[in-house]
């Protein structure tokens, strides 16, 4: 139980000390330290002794110095520096069981793991937890925590996750809640299991609990082309896309009346499907669930509106291509009609088909570096950064050298709406 050291930040208490990239940390004070939660703990003394394994195997200690609220200046190559706690659920929509060999190797992790929720806002089940991971969260106060909810049905949630005591979600959340730990929640909602009368039970059930309760998210089940063996699932219809974001508006106005906050917010896919507008930007209160996906494409649009209204002196960069999913295209399209229209560029979105995973999979975020190679090949390509890990790896385990080697023409990379701006525009 080590933690492999990753960066070491210049002129940090650490970087004084001589430890170095590649090392390892063993122990603080004399303590194993499981992950960088209890690292933060231990370090918050005016003294810490930390015992160091050298790249050759060679152990040292090092004695450091510091403020109580003062950084080390480490990070490590994974956040937790024991096992990372495994699903072993068996859920219905599960999308790592929808996976092929020779994708990104991060993909075939099923982590349900507390501390990745706390410090990446990771959903868990809470199925996989012992009791000291309960007493562990409220003794350190590990809030907020993200709740992968799906219903709180008791009969429901054990059918939707073949599990027998998936149905002690509410107990469980109860017992967070008395130690004031808040959540934030999400529905992958399935038709035929957890919509309708079910999904209005959950509804009624989180929001019951706010502000214990902080948000509920409800995001549509994807299917690919690769559930051989697995539980046939239907998908939402653009009928019954459009039924749920009727009945949802509903809730959110009234949540909106109650408590000034919108609570209950609606995958970016139910609104493309049904081919409805999306809510004021307002409604999504800062984007609390942006990173599941809840409002990524009013974030776009309000960033772009803002960036653009401050880019009116500049001028056309060289024409380019913007790679995005199916899903999106219909929304974005017109913004770069507008702007080719305001400064004479002949920028373009292209609408690429996801063949890699196939059924209903069309968001951006999910394209494959060979997917885009098999329907782009122009000049000057901008790829949005939400195709690509950090490590620089599309979905698929192509990598971005490997890409711009394959690619014809001139690769650039924006992330989020401003920097697309100031790649397609220029002063």
């Amino acid at each position: 139980m080590v933690g492999l050291i990753s960066g070491v930040r210049k002129n940090s208490l650490a970087a004084d000390a001589g430890i170095k990239v590649g090392e390892k940390l063993c122990s603080v004070d004399g303590v194993q330290v499981k992950d960088i939660i209890e690292l933060s703990f231990y370090t918050s003394d005016y003294e810490v002794d930390l015992e160091i394994e050298a790249t050759d195997g060679t152990r040292r200690q090092v004695h450091i110095e510091k403020y109580p609220d003062e950084d080390l200046g480490l990070e490590f190559d994974s956040a937790v520096f024991d096992r990372v706690a495994t699903c072993y659920n068996n859920c219905v929509f599960c999308f790592v069981d929808q996976m092929i060999p020779g994708m990104r190797l991060g993909l075939y992790v099923r982590d349900d793991d507390y501390r990745l929720s706390f410090l990446y806002g990771n959903f868990i089940t809470l199925t996989n937890m012992k009791d000291e991971d309960f007493e562990r969260i409220i003794r350190t106060h590990l809030t907020p925590l993200y709740v992968s909810v799906h219903a709180t049905d008791p009969q429901v949630r054990c059918q939707m996750m073949h599990n027998r005591f998936a149905g002690q979600l509410m107990e469980r959340l109860q017992l967070l809640f008395d130690a004031g730990i808040q959540v934030h929640t999400q529905i992958v909602c399935c038709p035929g299991y957890n919509d309708g009368e079910i999904l209005a039970k959950s509804f009624h059930d989180l929001y019951a609990q706010y502000p214990n309760v902080l948000t509920m998210a409800v995001v549509p089940v994807g299917t690919t082309k690769h559930r051989e063996n697995l539980t046939q699932l239907a998908t939402f219809t653009k009928e019954q896309a459009a039924e749920v974001v009727e009945r949802v508006t509903a809730w959110q106005e009234r949540c909106r009346k109650e408590t000034g906050k919108t609570f209950i917010y609606l995958g970016d896919e139910f609104y493309l499907l049904a081919e409805k507008p999306f809510p004021p930007t307002e409604w999504y209160d800062g984007f609390p669930q942006l990173e599941n996906g809840i409002g990524l494409t009013a974030n776009f649009m309000l960033e772009w509106d803002e960036a653009l209204a401050q880019m009116q002196s500049f001028h056309p960069a060289e024409p380019a291509v913007i790679p995005v999913g199916e899903g999106a295209y219909r929304v974005l399209e017109p913004l770069m009609a507008k702007l080719n229209s305001q400064f004479g560029s002949e920028h373009r979105f292209v609408p690429v088909p996801n063949s890699f995973f196939g059924g209903k999979v069309n968001v951006t975020g999910l394209l494959t570096g060979s997917d885009i190679l098999a329907n782009v090949q122009e000049k000057k390509i901008i790829l949005p950064d939400v195709v690509l890990n950090n490590d620089k790896l599309f979905l698929d385990d192509m990598s971005l050298a490997q890409f711009k080697e394959r690619y014809p023409g001139k690769v650039e990379i924006a992330k989020g709406a401003k920097e697309l701006l100031h790649l397609l525009l220029e002063r």
